[in-house]
């Protein structure tokens, strides 16, 4: 198991860094904002990604913890500092690391209303809750915690790797309404699990019993399912070229395979005022290939060992207290692994936006203004959500966005999530004839120590963008 660990490491976590991208959302003249509200309004006819350069996408945080509260170069031991950030972080924070590559994208006009566009993505996404009482027990013990429960249901986690197959329509009604969807075809390479996990670990206090305390376990069942994860672990002599070569292979829709949906709107309510709101990943994967399921389960008591010492002649051998102690527990807690198929939801994202524009300028032909009035500055504002297996996530972001030309952009941000309270982002876009190249990077702040910093976006990307009027 553990020679692939840095393959694992290098899948999820170098190839790539949330899933909410507000930087780029609404953007009218990038194609990467049809891929999160299919149906907003773009001022392109056509547009060609530079293979695996049209969006590199990198996130990774962490809420109530920094890698400087544990590492601070201090005067104090490190495991002082791991039990103060032990006490201060709950079972309901977590760590995400997300990451996107756009393999293939495309898209153009069919008519004057209907915009198709299509491609291929490569994505990682990693969420795990804080599993604060099972951390507890096992770094401090349980001495200080007597009669209280330490809870399995903090352990809470998704991990996976695929490939995505999508083709999308956006539709122009009128000057007004614009709606779009996209079809999803999900390819699993990889997949761990573990959510809705149940029992809990007490030591009573028993001082008129056979013993001062009293361990239990009660109604413990805890489950992991994973895809794609037996058959490298099986294969012995796979070295780490060959089993990242088997997982990619499985981007091509050879492994588990799953259906999804993005759909979205954009409303002009007056010439300088839109809303908008979308839902992307409405979908499923179905795990049904490479597949194996761990289960833990069963309850159990124990006052301890009472070991007796009988006199013993040469020929007679101790009692085996501790094996008959092993069969107790094999007997109540049980261990079991499966091959059952599984499925999972994908994180559905959802979002809804307003924007207001001020400063039209002069387009080249006057009666193009009444159909596609284009405004210097743009103000406003995104709010968005992903589901999780505790409950949804949450980020609001107030952005202004300046259209310097009709070829160079930029738009400031100020976000609030449960990341940082003080997230500012910046990006910009500039085209040279139909080349077009942005970059966008969140939390800036973070930027200037990144050890301190609970969150780090980054996006970049090239294509090549056709408009005409």
């Amino acid at each position: 198991m553990w020679k692939f660990a840095p393959i694992l490491f290098l899948l999820f976590s170098l190839n790539g860094f949330c899933q909410n991208r507000p930087l780029l959302y609404g953007v009218d003249d990038l194609p990467q904002a049809l891929m999160q509200n299919p149906g907003t309004r773009i001022d392109f006819t056509r547009h060609f990604g530079v293979p695996f350069f049209s969006q590199i996408h990198f996130f990774a945080g962490s809420t109530g913890v920094s890698a400087y509260d544990i590492f601070a170069d201090e005067n104090t031991d490190i495991n002082d500092r791991v039990r103060r950030v032990m006490r201060d972080i709950t079972a309901g924070d977590y760590f995400s690391v997300n990451q996107q590559l756009e393999i293939l994208s495309m898209g153009w006009k069919l008519s004057d209303r209907i915009y198709f566009s299509a491609g291929i993505y490569q994505e990682a996404d990693v969420f795990a809750y804080f599993p604060k009482d099972p951390a507890v027990l096992a770094f401090e013990g349980n001495a200080d915690y007597i009669d209280q429960d330490f809870n399995f249901s903090d352990v809470s986690f998704t991990g996976e790797l695929l490939a995505v197959y999508h083709a999308g329509l956006n539709y122009k009604f009128d000057a007004k309404l614009t709606v779009g969807g996209r079809l999803k075809i999900y390819s699993g390479i990889f997949n761990a699990e573990s959510t809705g996990n149940e029992g809990v670990f007490r030591t009573v206090s028993t001082p008129g019993g056979p013993n001062f305390y009293r361990h239990e376990v009660r109604g413990l069942n805890v489950n992991v399912n994973t895809s794609g994860f037996a058959s490298l672990r099986d294969e012995e002599g796979m070295t780490v070229d060959e089993a990242v070569a088997e997982l990619m292979s499985r981007s091509l829709l050879g492994q588990n395979i799953g259906v999804g949906a993005d759909i979205g709107f954009n409303y002009r309510v007056t010439n300088q005022l839109s809303v908008g709101a979308s839902i992307q990943d409405l979908g499923l994967m179905f795990h049904q290939k490479d597949v194996e399921n761990y289960n833990y389960f069963g309850s159990f008591e124990t006052n301890g060992l009472t070991p007796l010492f009988p006199e013993l002649d040469g020929n007679e051998a101790t009692i085996p207290y501790w094996d008959i102690f092993e069969e107790r527990v094999d007997r109540n807690l049980n261990e079991e692994t499966t091959n059952n198929e599984y499925t999972t939801w994908r994180p559905l994202k959802y979002n809804a936006s307003f924007q207001f524009g001020t400063g039209m300028s002069i387009l080249p032909c006057d009666y193009l203004i009444s159909k596609k009035p284009r405004f210097m500055n743009i103000f406003g504002m995104l709010f968005s959500g992903v589901n999780r297996p505790k409950g949804p996530t949450y980020g609001v972001t107030a952005y202004w966005d300046r259209k310097v030309t009709d070829r160079l952009r930029f738009r400031v941000a100020y976000a609030v999530d449960e990341f940082s309270l003080t997230k500012l982002g910046f990006m910009m876009s500039s085209r040279i004839k139909n080349f077009n190249i942005y970059l966008a990077a969140n939390d800036i702040l973070g930027y200037t120590n990144l050890a301190k910093a609970n969150s780090a976006s980054l996006q970049l990307g090239m294509q090549f963008i056709f408009k005409d009027l």
